[in-house]
């Protein structure tokens, strides 16, 4: 008989200062031995983006959840999910009530892998570090509300911020403000390549191949002192080429436990398999997936062809076709299960129809079909993609009013492209860096996206962002982030499609797997562990 755990995880909705730490017994656990993980995730270093391990640069879900092993931050996201909890801080706390004024206080002892202490010096160095260099990935936005960071003694850092956050302490458990070394991390220049070394619960080795990794080694770290527990003293992570290949070294013992990505195909065939030596786990998940769209280019300057779009597109027969039961349609950039969420797009544009986005375009005067060539990517968010993107051209070419073309291209050309404008519509995810409302509407909208959209809304920018970070309580913020939401619908600077649910699969005698994803996709190696088959 097949066992299909169903790990549940809560979703905050506020946030209130933080004055200890859960969970954690300063980073000691049981020795669970080795344990091997397998992963389709890619990291490749390449001339446009050389340092994709270096937590200035890389915002990237994949690259994130190998620097989280190894680079400490000051928070963290607990087990289960729920509000930020200090991790290399002892506690942290607003300390006015504007929030505008966050202190934090390092717990005794913490020492970087190389045996130096780690001080208060060395948090201000990190993080005015990533906001130094400004990467061109968007990353260091995440800290744009910062002003000065001030340090008192070697263990106090005060971050005095130019607005009202009540989002930075979840900012501040992000890999962009990962502590690292100043004697191998130079302040003003990106680290290239696959070293890191930092204060984590794991120290990192990558074996390379043509600037590819083809596995890590995290060793548990003997100096870590943090709230995480670790209960192996070793972690193997294997890449494979594909979900198949994955899939056949978990049936045959070779690994412990398949994370990102499996196929649709390899999830129902685990849940519906009688075979009790691999059991799924599903956890809710934030992932979402959208269109973008280059608001100045020709084909799409247009708002009554990008509201076309989302008049035709049928969310319902594009998850169940291509997605089953593993994800849910999408009617906002918001997700459902995250505070403030709202149908937005189902309010504006309800079910699909044909002759009321004919409606939109004659009378914009558009002639039809709009032709435009939907861009995607290969080889990044899973085997589905490829034909998910051929059932959204199918349901625009069937209604003659568009006559798509598509182009799919693997991420490392992918991402530079889009970053640079060179696609008009292209199709995307987003992983949360966080589980607050904020994170799935800041990075999109507000100046110096992480798409580099033309697109800018004055309110959205300079009124309602600001007005959704002042509230601790985050049901308070719901009036402006419903006003953001009702916006996106009107204007459609991107088209949110669907919600996906998180799957890990793990051998019989694996224990805490279903604790090994929250709701952000952070992988939390530290919680997998060898035991007594159940």
């Amino acid at each position: 008989m097949n066992r299909k755990t169903l790990a549940l995880a809560a979703i905050a909705g506020a946030l209130t200062p933080v004055l200890a730490a859960c969970g954690g017994s300063d980073g000691e656990g049981k020795d669970g031995g080795t344990v091997v993980v397998g992963t389709t995730d890619r990291f490749t270093a390449t001339k446009e983006e050389p340092a994709p391990l270096d937590p200035a640069y890389t915002y990237d879900t994949n690259a994130w959840n190998l620097l989280r092993q190894t680079v400490q931050t000051l928070m963290t996201q607990p087990r289960g999910d729920g509000l930020p909890v200090p991790e290399a801080a002892r506690s942290c706390s607003f300390t006015d009530k504007g929030n505008e004024r966050y202190v934090c206080e390092l717990r005794d002892g913490l020492k970087f892998a190389d045996g130096s202490d780690v001080t208060a010096a060395d948090v201000k160095y990190s993080i005015e570090r990533s906001l130094g260099i400004s990467a061109e990935t968007g990353v260091a936005s995440l800290l744009n509300t910062i002003d000065t960071i001030e340090t008192q003694g070697t263990r106090s850092i005060v971050f005095h911020l130019k607005t009202a956050d009540a989002t930075f302490p979840y900012k501040l458990a992000t890999p962009v403000a990962g502590i690292v070394n100043p004697k191998k991390y130079a302040k003003d220049k990106l680290r290239n390549g696959f070293q890191v070394d930092g204060s984590g619960p794991y120290t990192f080795k990558a074996a390379v191949k043509d600037n590819t990794v083809t596995s890590v080694t995290y060793v548990r770290n003997p100096l870590y002192k943090g709230s995480l527990k670790v209960n192996n003293s070793q972690v193997d992570m294997r890449v494979f080429e594909d979900a198949d290949a994955m899939g056949s070294a978990i049936e045959e013992g070779d690994i412990d436990v398949m994370t990102r990505t499996m196929s649709p195909s390899q999830i129902q065939k685990l849940d519906t398999s009688s075979d009790d030596s691999v059991h799924l786990v599903e956890m809710p998940g934030l992932e979402i997936r959208y269109l973008g769209f280059d608001t100045h280019a020709p084909t799409v300057r247009t708002k009554a062809v990008r509201q076309a779009m989302a008049q035709v597109i049928d969310r319902y027969a594009l998850v169940s076709k291509v997605y089953g039961t593993q994800a849910d349609p999408l009617y906002s950039l918001v997700p459902a299960g995250v505070v403030g969420h709202s149908n937005a797009f189902f309010n504006k544009y309800g079910n699909p129809s044909v002759d009321r986005a004919r409606g939109l375009l004659n009378a914009a005067g558009i002639k039809t079909p709009v032709k435009f060539t939907l861009h995607y990517t290969t080889d990044h968010y899973g085997t589905a993609t490829k034909q998910e993107f051929e059932v959204l051209r199918k349901q625009l070419n069937d209604s003659r009013l568009f006559d798509v073309t598509l182009q799919g291209h693997p991420w490392e050309t992918f991402r530079p492209a889009e970053q640079k404008g060179e696609y008009d519509v292209y199709g995307m995810g987003w992983f949360p860096d966080f589980p607050d409302p904020d994170n799935f509407l800041a990075p999109f909208l507000d100046k110096n996206n992480i798409l580099g959209s033309p697109y800018s809304n004055t309110t959205i920018q300079k009124t309602l962002i600001p007005q959704s970070r002042r509230m601790q309580d985050r049901l308070e913020a719901a009036r402006s982030l419903t006003r953001i939401q009702d916006t996106v619908a009107e204007d459609v600077p991107v088209l949110p499609l669907w919600q996906g649910k998180q799957y890990i699969a793990a051998r019989d005698d694996i224990t805490g797997s279903e604790y090994a994803l929250n709701s952000s996709s952070v992988l939390c190696l530290w919680e997998l562990s060898h035991g007594v088959s159940q």
